[in-house]
């Protein structure tokens, strides 16, 4: 009814209009020549008889303003309601005695529709709205923002909002840092904020932070002048800490399931939930967890013992310094049901339907500052695996029903992450187990061939104990067989394949063949299906081929070295000038790939010389080239004088820092020669009267050594085998003795038959000697060269005489 937009219509004291406004004539359709002069009455009747709100003349002049909804004619002849207003006027004879304002019945409603909304909005919608000046201080708030901050708008209006929060922070992004920066900005730049998510605490409740998602524009008039600032706030709290248990359980599910280390589990889970969930955490796991040693459900009545693995604080200054990491700590979950009150019932805040499963305790314990605490069990396969204690201090408000619920399934995920690292270290200690036991135990040390030190580090990462392996094998005649192999894969099938294939080189190695024959018959056995003898031998073969293996064999009386390799790095050679040299041997395939043909590499090295023997462990990794690891291998090992253990050590040391990504071999040797005055040799042609000859040579060599007690069997050994030399194989004959710390006789000639013990008869005339050989020495045995065949014996030495 605002005199600016209504109908407007003036009166004198007759009730004749002597005004009319433009909305008059566009509201009834009378311009103002048609209606100035004429009774009001007359003129906007509904019927024939006046309107009785229009009967003016008759009305009092103290009479007041009198409000109706009436029926008139419009000048088209149709009728309108509309609302119409009469208000007096003071006035001179002849004046303006009475103001008439309508509008239509319909515009009314719309109005008052209008009205009760804004009133609404003041005293009874929830969101809160308050305008600024434009100083910044609140001019006007409805209801919903008085119980917001707790006091009516009396006590704050021309107060800057500040002034009634105890603190404030803007969290969204782009966005001033606090509310009254943010209504400056509104009030000098125009531009409306939009969804500003708002911390606070009203003083009201100075104890809790409330969530609230804002919006703010600036007011003007008509001509654009500034009127202040317009802010809505819509309280948020419960759907944003909603949004963050989501979040919080995304993120865990995201970080504790990708590894299978229970340490770095627990720390995920505490990087989760501190600080915003808790003002810290602590994570204690039982022992066989770590271990992988076999779970017990928990005895009745029992404590037990759990490791601390994690102790995370956002303020050190409260938390109990109760355990460290890495200590051993008395079970939590046990520790907090006994702080209940007398009656045994724990000191509950919220109670979980299984009393075992979380324990959420109000304290105040030594004045740390910590108000509540949750306990929650780590349960997998129904066996607990460890106790998650969340605690509080800063965060003011204590856990609820749906903090307990997220706090269970932040347990539940830690619990399958500790199960299933758990699961792994039982594989891997199993692995780790099997694989040292199938590696060598000791070293032979009492070797006249070689010194020897050796390392082997299986690897830290989640991938699974490897197939890498070495062997030293003593060999006839004092020579010696390094042996250095990689099975392909990792675990439990990786370490088993690694055992076949290090018991087969050990069988094979006692042929005495030489190195690519060696290779050969392994790489058809591994070709086998029926390698392993077992049903399941597919999958088996499966895992050994491509295994790689180097085999070298080194003798001590010629100095000559000769190796192999099958898809292996070649050795490094460090002779006793410091010069580093890499084998050119030729690159055999891979175990079990077959196609190519194995070539055996031969050389001579001298004394002192050193033969690093390794896996691609130790030379290679994700962020160095095999080339570099090889330079950074000769670098350490360029002073050959050093110990072995002292080069090991080192070699180790600058090759594998931690982590270990893969397992890693190296078998380190340095050589030896035998001394000359150690070895005789001679050379016989193949007659018969020789025999003799041979025997006289070798009871004098074995008088000059001192050893006349192993005179008659070493005639008997000679005698017999050359005879047979001279009887059943082409010469000439090679007779060779080798003090050691056993006595070696060899018989060499260009045959290569095999001889072999047989019974013989009552009446037979021979046969014998063989049988005898075997029963007065150590042991014999026969070896192919490539010009013929060597068959040796070994006489045990007193250890006086060694």
């Amino acid at each position: 009814m605002d005199v600016v937009q209504a109908a407007t219509a003036v009166l004198d004291a007759d009730g004749v209009v002597i005004g009319w406004s433009p909305t008059a004539e566009e509201l009834l359709g009378y311009p103002a020549a048609e209606a100035v002069g004429r009774a009001a009455d007359e003129l906007l009747a509904a019927q024939p008889a006046a309107l009785p709100l229009l009967e003016v003349s008759q009305r009092p002049r103290e009479s007041v303003a009198r409000s109706d909804q009436v029926q008139v004619r419009h000048r088209a002849g149709h009728l309108l309601k509309v609302a119409m207003t009469l208000c007096p006027l003071a006035h001179t004879a002849g004046g303006a005695a009475w103001i008439i304002t309508a509008t239509g019945a319909e515009e009314l409603r719309r109005w008052e529709a209008h009205q009760s909304m804004l009133k609404g909005l003041a005293t009874q919608s929830p969101v809160n709205l308050c305008i600024f000046d434009t100083s910044g201080n609140v001019a006007w708030a409805n209801a919903a923002v008085e119980h917001s901050v707790g006091m009516p708008l009396a006590q704050f209006a021309g107060r800057p909002f500040e002034d009634i929060l105890l603190e404030d922070q803007v969290i969204s992004e782009d966005h001033p840092p606090n509310l009254q920066a943010l209504i400056s900005h509104v009030l000098s730049s125009g531009e409306p904020m939009l969804d500003v998510r708002i911390r606070a605490r009203p003083r009201g409740d100075p104890l809790h932070d409330y969530i609230w998602s804002c919006a703010y524009f600036r007011l003007q008039d008509a001509v654009g002048h500034i009127l202040g600032v317009c802010g809505y706030a819509v309280d948020i709290t419960s759907r944003h800490r909603a949004q963050q248990r989501l979040e919080l359980l995304v993120r865990a599910g995201g970080r504790m399931g990708m590894t299978l280390d229970a340490n770095r589990i627990a720390r995920d889970l505490a990087d989760v939930v501190v600080p915003g969930f808790a003002d810290a955490v602590t994570v204690d796991v039982l022992e066989s967890v770590l271990t992988g040693d076999d779970l017990e459900p928990k005895a009745a009545g029992r404590r037990t013992a759990f490791r601390r693995l994690e102790r995370r604080s956002g303020g050190d200054h409260w938390i109990e310094a109760d355990a460290a990491v890495g200590e051993v700590v008395e079970d939590p979950f046990a520790v907090a049901q006994a702080r209940s009150p007398a009656t045994g019932e724990p000191d509950q805040d919220e109670q979980s339907d299984d009393p075992s499963d979380v324990t959420v305790t109000a304290e105040d314990r030594g004045g740390t500052g910590v108000h509540s605490r949750l306990v929650a069990s780590l349960r997998a396969r129904d066996l607990t695996l460890g106790v998650v204690t969340f605690l509080r201090a800063a965060i003011p408000d204590p856990f609820d029903t749906e903090e307990v619920a997220l706090a269970r399934e932040l347990a539940a995920r830690a619990a399958l992450g500790f199960d299933n690292a758990h699961r792994y270290a039982r594989e891997h200690a199993a692995a780790l187990t099997l694989q040292r036991s199938l590696l060598p135990r000791h070293v032979p040390e009492q070797l006249t061939a070689l010194e020897v030190a050796h390392r082997y580090l299986p690897a830290s990462t989640g991938l699974g104990v490897g197939g890498d392996w070495f062997d030293v094998i003593p060999l006839p005649g004092t020579r010696v067989g390094l042996v250095v192999g990689d099975v392909v894969g990792h675990g439990l099938r990786a370490a088993a394949t690694m055992g076949r294939l290090r018991t087969t080189v050990r069988a094979l190695a006692q042929l005495d063949q030489a190195p690519d024959e060696l290779l050969t018959q392994l790489d058809a056995l591994i070709g086998d299906p029926s390698y392993d003898g077992e049903p399941t031998g597919e999958a088996s073969v499966e895992e050994a081929v491509g295994a790689t293996c180097l085999y070298v064999v080194y003798d001590p009386v010629t100095r000559r070295c000769a190796m192999a390799s099958a898809g292996h790095l070649p050795p490094t050679i460090v002779r006793a000038d410091s010069s580093v040299t890499f084998p050119d041997l030729a690159p055999g395939p891979p175990l079990g790939l077959g196609g190519l043909p194995f070539a055996t590499v031969e050389f001579e090295l001298p004394e002192g010389s050193l033969i690093a023997l390794f896996t691609d462990g130790l030379v290679e990794s994700r962020n160095r080239d095999v080339d570099i690891g090889l330079e950074q291998l000769a670098t350490v090992l360029a002073e050959p004088r050093r110990p072995l253990e002292d080069l090991c050590e080192r070699a180790v040391a600058t090759l594998l820092p931690e982590p270990i990504s893969d397992d890693a071999a190296l078998l380190l040797v340095r050589t030896r020669a035998l001394d000359e005055q150690q070895v005789a040799t001679w050379e016989f042609d193949a007659d018969p009267a020789l025999v003799a000859d041979a025997r006289t040579r070798v009871t004098d060599q074995l008088t000059a050594w001192r050893l006349e007690d192993l005179t008659f069997t070493s005639e008997l050994v000679v005698s017999e085998l050359v005879t047979n030399v001279i009887r059943y194989a082409a010469g000439p004959v090679s007779v060779r003795l080798i003090r050691d710390r056993n006595l070696i006789c060899e018989v060499s000639d260009t045959g290569h038959t095999s001889p072999h013990l047989r019974r013989a008869a009552h009446d037979d005339e021979g046969g014998r000697g063989l049988f005898l050989i075997a029963q007065l020495t150590l042991r014999w045995g026969t070896r192919y060269t490539p010009t013929g065949k060597t068959i040796w014996t070994e006489q045990l030495l007193h250890p006086a005489l060694q």
